[in-house]
């Protein structure tokens, strides 16, 4: 059986007047969408508007929370308790499910943001408080998460969990993501990124910033949409996987057939 896997990006991540990416060219490449929902980007026009465009197309929609960072992107560590989290999670699923009720659909997947979604791959505290947001609000909810103590956390609650392979993305050994301000965190050559992913989806394998295969589960690939190559990258790696013989599909349908194996 042919690998099958969700694509998806990170989108309505503007604010106000400032747009950040082209969202519409992405919808034309992904398969699903994580949506960002006014603590580090996006807000209630942003949000309507993206929901909006994501039913017109067909493409899944996930929550996309982070700490309230709106001056850092949702990149900067901040020193909240799991309380704290838990509520700031449940405030942003509910913006964004309010949105997708009035078009019609509901949220499918969660997938937590920057400094946040780093967090929870390894303070079991934090992956806690997320995974109960979740599982309190819709125990349908897909989790988006690396390896690590969120999709621990959400398996423990009976939630689905789909790993999302970040290929632009430097690997440490143990499955972590090199943080954003070493040097080499992220890859900028194209070629080594499609190969990054083809591999990933393809053989189960990333190779670390120490030269060393890991194996990895990929069922869904993210795809940043941030910056002036974004678009063109995200058609590459579309049209590479599709060449390689891989089923672009829903994360609901990923999660399906990888089921089906396991049976």
């Amino acid at each position: 059986m042919n690998p099958t896997v969700d694509l998806v990006a990170d989108l309505g991540e503007g604010f106000g007047a400032y747009t950040v990416g082209d969202d519409r060219a992405l919808l034309e490449v992904v398969s699903s969408a994580n949506i960002a929902c006014g603590f580090h980007a996006g807000d209630p026009d942003i949000m309507d508007a993206t929901v909006a465009e994501c039913v017109r197309r067909g493409v899944g929609i996930g929550a996309h929370p982070s700490f309230p960072d709106l001056r850092g992107f949702g990149r900067r560590a901040m020193d909240l308790t799991p309380g704290e989290v838990r509520t700031d999670v449940l405030y942003q699923l509910g913006a964004l499910s309010a949105f997708a009720a009035y078009q019609g659909t509901r949220v499918a997947h969660l997938a937590p943001h920057g400094r946040l979604g780093n967090l929870v791959a390894t303070r079991a505290d934090y992956a806690a408080a997320v995974a109960d947001a979740a599982c309190g609000t819709d125990p349908r909810l897909i989790i988006l998460a690396q390896d690590g103590e969120l999709a621990l956390a959400a398996a423990d609650r009976g939630l689905d969990v789909a790993i999302v392979g970040i290929a632009d993305r430097a690997y440490n050994a143990d499955g972590t993501l090199v943080p954003r301000g070493q040097d080499g965190a992220v890859i900028h050559d194209p070629s080594v990124i499609v190969e990054r992913t083809v591999r990933m989806v393809c053989e189960g394998l990333i190779e670390t910033v120490a030269g060393v295969d890991i194996p990895i589960q990929a069922d869904t690939i993210l795809l940043h949409g941030d910056n002036a190559g974004a678009v063109r990258l995200a058609r590459l790696i579309r049209s590479e996987l599709t060449a390689a013989g891989v089923t672009i599909a829903p994360l609901d349908q990923v999660l399906a057939t990888r089921k089906e194996k396991v049976a």
